[in-house]
């Protein structure tokens, strides 16, 4: 066993898991006489080797940062919230709708009431799981699940039923929206090759920093996290759990919902009839959990899952490999994540040792002698 310390630990874990999921695809690569090194070269050239599959893999991995982001929140609070696939596409769905209904209403007016649609569309199917769980001890395991398949039916009614046809192109397909509700940015999609890159990357930076500052700075943050780490101190405490429950399963689905209204006013342009719950909900879930649920952590992650994806394609068309070994890395990365309990056993806690104390007490002792440096800098502490 390697001898490191409890931060260096924690990077070490999620490194060693990705590689050893690539490890993994490269030998199962090798077992079907497949040239690995040909297949990740191709990858990583197709997702990073022009301004195109750059701009595509940052607009793939934002709303997997969104989805993250939402799983993270909720696993703060020590839920499991599978439901981030329907959360996902009530929002896409709802942000669509808005916008086409309001055709020539101005884009500053439209674009952030779209948005703020979709986030309250996603926040609502959490918040019942969320309800259920809070008043009476429902496992959110079996509601979000259940809820997914009432979004995706639900969604495939309302568009097909419900949904003006002037709307729609189809019965399967809505029409594409209109300028003034799109996130797209024709200097940026420009800038990196013409691609499907949007607005969204911007909100989704701005995601990340929002969930780090809640969960970091605030008491609502705290509450939740100490909520999760022992629901009966935090009680004990005078927080309230159920208010707690609600807050997560709010915020969680929120933040999905706003991944999907990312692929709809960013991405596609429109809706379309899903046969199957969302991928960027699974994906995101995944993410969250490679990203240790650090707000750094999921950024990166997402864009590596996205590399995967977009890459997978390259590793296609370029090296003639079926894109299911893309799948098959992935699933290793999660597999290997899962256990990182056993990943974690090839290290051992690095001992503070004697010279190491003194050395801390003599920068402590260092330190209270500089009132003025420590004055200038309090802000900070």
């Amino acid at each position: 066993m390697l001898k490191v310390n409890p931060k260096t630990k924690k990077i070490l874990v999620p490194i060693i898991s990705i590689l050893a999921g690539f490890l993994v695809g490269a030998l199962i690569m090798l077992i079907w006489s497949y040239n690995p090194f040909e297949a990740y070269a191709s990858m990583f050239s197709s997702a990073l080797g022009n301004m195109n599959g750059i701009g595509e893999t940052i607009r793939e991995a934002t709303p997997l940062i969104f989805t993250a982001i939402g799983f993270a929140i909720a696993s703060s609070a020590g839920f499991f919230n599978i439901g981030l696939p329907g959360q996902a596409q009530a929002g896409w769905l709802t942000s669509i709708w808005v916008v086409l209904a309001n055709p020539n209403m101005p884009k500053a007016l439209l674009l952030p009431l779209a948005i703020i649609a979709g986030i309250a569309a996603g926040a609502l199917v959490a918040g019942i799981a969320g309800w259920l769980r809070a008043q009476f001890g429902t496992n959110e395991v079996i509601t979000t699940i259940m809820l997914n398949y009432i979004v995706l039916y639900s969604c495939q009614y309302l568009m097909q039923q419900i949904m003006p046809k002037t709307m729609r192109i189809d019965t399967d397909t809505t029409k594409t929206i209109a300028a003034n509700g799109s996130l797209k940015i024709d200097w940026l999609s420009s800038m990196f090759g013409d691609s499907r890159i949007n607005a969204g990357i911007f909100l989704a930076i701005i995601g990340v920093f929002i969930y780090w500052y809640l969960m970091k700075k605030t008491t609502t943050g705290f509450e939740i996290r100490s909520v999760g780490a022992n629901p009966f101190a935090s009680r004990y405490a005078g927080m309230s759990t159920k208010k707690n429950i609600l807050y997560s399963m709010l915020l969680s689905g929120g933040f999905a919902g706003l991944g999907g209204v990312v692929q709809g006013l960013g991405t596609y342009q429109n809706y379309f009839t899903q046969t199957t719950s969302l991928d960027i909900g699974w994906d995101g879930l995944s993410v969250a959990l490679l990203g240790g649920g650090t707000a750094i952590g999921i950024l990166l992650a997402a864009i590596l899952f996205s590399i995967l994806k977009i890459g997978g394609l390259g590793m296609q068309t370029i090296a003639g490999i079926p894109y299911e070994i893309v799948s098959i890395v992935i699933a290793a990365i999660i597999f290997f994540v899962a256990i990182q309990y056993v990943i974690g056993l090839l290290f051992k806690n690095k001992r503070v040792t004697a010279s190491d104390s003194q050395q801390e007490e003599k920068i402590a002792s260092t330190q209270d002698k500089a009132p003025s440096a420590t004055s200038t800098e309090g802000g900070r502490n």
